[in-house]
């Protein structure tokens, strides 16, 4: 039987509202604007009078409803009544009601499936087992931890602490198992660093590694607005990293692909550099630089979309990650929301209020870049929320990518480009092509065969260190054998062998090259001091280096 197809939920000014997924858009007529739907009948479940809630979130199995309103306390200083509700959908009862004055983090996190339950609460993370909120079945206890994040999946549980800094003490990460929290080596890994006010953690798929992003409120360089942030790598089997990004600048988005193989980071200075990562933390490929801020990776993990939403103008960039090839580049300017339908193969951008209030409206785009519907909300009305019926992974197989844009009645309305500002005086001059930035390609960096293969930041640390060894043997042999140390060569000997022939072996040439950059540099530092210029002792100590690099220029080139 072919699964059915996702239905889409709008709300806004208009009411609340259900759309049939594509290929029809039409509305769905037979929907009641109440709290509680059941959408395969529409009919009404229950209703609470809840007038001062704020929040409210599902369960993921949606057997119970949490709802949270500010809490007060009474003008005589007594504690305030409980403002954290938890209900059971099917029945309509209240199975616990707690005190929760902070709105941050206010809602308590499930496993997917519902057999475990926890929240933070003074230094403490409780756990609920099979949703019974009447008895607390675990306790992690940390001093002043301050965020905790469930992994996804079925059984063993794991859970992600974080606990900030304070008084010179680094802040950490930690891995547990769940139920195992006792003990000094509980813990399964563990991740300290500085410098962070503020982390987010971000499990993958199998609940084999986190990624956490540390930031600052505050860059003390100066460099950046933004703060701070750096991206570090955990894994429950102990190991720990920093991913090593190559451009300085904020991080904007991080997300795992469902594979929990690889992930995509999006970061640098305006235009950012994407890069996609294995799970040693080498980068697999760059997609060079570009107005992004974002990524979003399909539910089968086969495309990725880099977008740049919020101040940039909506460009999308979408990829087969797989052959990684550039699928299209639709536009979807003012877009405040982006989701992919659970079929992995279509696409929602969306203008909401109160983000911005003019221009409302949502989207349906095949990956292609074709908008297949299109919905613009009246001038004096607003679009509050749009997104995708939900459902469980595999029920939509993935289909083979294609490249041409599939056929669409909607057309595709190219924004327009606001051309840059001339003064007076330049108007009526020609146009020079000047960028601001210099734009970098996409480049494969997986490791190539033969010589080509690009070495790791730990290789080419140890080969630095080999080869400066290398060097302190033959300085030290020069220093004990000064009878077959030759002639120093006259000033013109390291530019006359420049003309000399090469031997065929990379490795020799590009040692012989080194040498000869080393030797002109003395001869630099030479003419300096000739000419009565004070060198500083490092720049003494290179000049009594050459009669050594002469020595081994010379052994080098004999063997050509």
């Amino acid at each position: 039987m072919a699964p059915s197809t996702p239905l889409l939920t709008v709300r806004g000014s208009e009411g609340l509202y259900m759309v049939n997924g594509p290929p029809h858009f039409t509305e769905s007529t037979v929907f009641p604007r109440v709290n509680i739907i059941n959408v395969t009948n529409k009919g009404l479940l229950h209703s609470f009078n809840l007038p001062k809630a704020v929040c409210l979130e599902f369960s993921p199995k949606n057997t119970v409803l949490a709802t949270w309103q500010p809490y007060t306390t009474s003008k005589d200083g007594t504690a305030g009544i409980p403002n954290l509700q938890l209900y059971d959908v099917k029945t309509g009862t209240c199975l616990k009601s707690f005190i929760q004055k902070k709105m941050q983090n206010w809602c308590p996190s499930w496993s997917e499936d519902e057999t475990l339950c926890a929240r933070n609460v003074n230094n403490e993370v409780h756990f609920f087992e099979n949703n019974n909120f009447n008895t607390i079945a675990n306790k992690l206890h940390l001093q002043k931890i301050n965020d905790f994040v469930l992994s996804p999946g079925p059984q063993p549980y794991k859970v992600a602490v974080y606990v900030p800094g304070s008084k010179g003490a680094p802040s950490f990460v930690r891995l547990y198992q769940y139920p195992n929290f006792a003990g000094p080596h509980a813990a399964l890994a563990n991740k300290s660093f500085f410098k962070a006010d503020k982390v987010t953690m971000l499990w993958n798929k199998k609940a084999t590694a986190v990624l956490v992003i540390a930031s600052t409120e505050v860059d003390k360089t100066g460099a950046s607005y933004y703060g701070e942030q750096t991206l570090h790598y955990i894994a429950t089997n102990g190991e720990s990293a920093v991913v090593q990004l190559p451009k300085n600048g904020p991080i904007y988005d991080v997300v795992w692909n469902s594979s929990s193989t690889e992930f995509c980071a999006v970061y640098g200075f305006m235009p950012a550099k994407a890069t996609i990562f294995n799970l040693k933390c080498d980068p697999v490929f760059d997609f060079g630089t570009g107005p992004r801020n974002a990524a979003y990776y399909s539910p089968h993990g086969h495309i990725l979309v880099l977008a740049g939403f919020g101040n940039l103008r909506g460009q999308m960039e979408v990829w087969d990650v797989k052959n990684y090839k550039l699928i299209s580049k639709p536009v979807a300017s003012d877009s405040t929301y982006f989701a992919w339908c659970p079929d992995g193969e279509h696409i929602l951008t969306a203008t909401c209020a109160p983000r911005l209030r003019v221009n409302n409206g949502y989207k349906i785009w095949h990956y292609t870049g074709s908008i297949l519907h299109k919905y613009d909300v009246p001038s004096n009305a607003e679009l509050w929320q749009v997104s995708w019926q939900p459902f469980l992974d595999g029920i939509f197989p993935a289909k083979t990518i294609t490249y041409q844009a599939v056929p669409s009645e909607v057309p595709n309305e190219e924004p327009k480009v606001a051309t840059a500002y001339r003064p007076p005086a330049l108007r009526n001059k020609p146009i020079t092509n000047s960028k601001l930035h210099e734009e970098e390609p996409p480049q494969n960096m997986k490791p190539q065969s033969g010589n080509d293969k690009p070495l790791s930041k730990t290789a080419l640390k140890n080969q630095r260190k080999h080869e400066a060894k290398k060097a302190a043997k033959q300085e030290a042999r020069s220093d004990k054998s000064p009878d077959l140390t030759p002639t120093p060569a006259p000033q013109s000997t390291p530019r006359s062998t420049i003309s000399q022939s090469i031997s065929g072996d990379p490795e020799i040439d590009k040692k012989i090259k080194n040498l000869k950059k080393k030797l002109k540099a003395i001869e630099q530092l030479k003419e300096q001091a000739a000419t009565g210029k004070q060198l500083e002792k490092n720049q003494l100590e290179k000049i009594q280096k050459e009669t050594a690099l002469l020595q081994e220029l010379e052994d080098l080139e004999l063997g050509i």
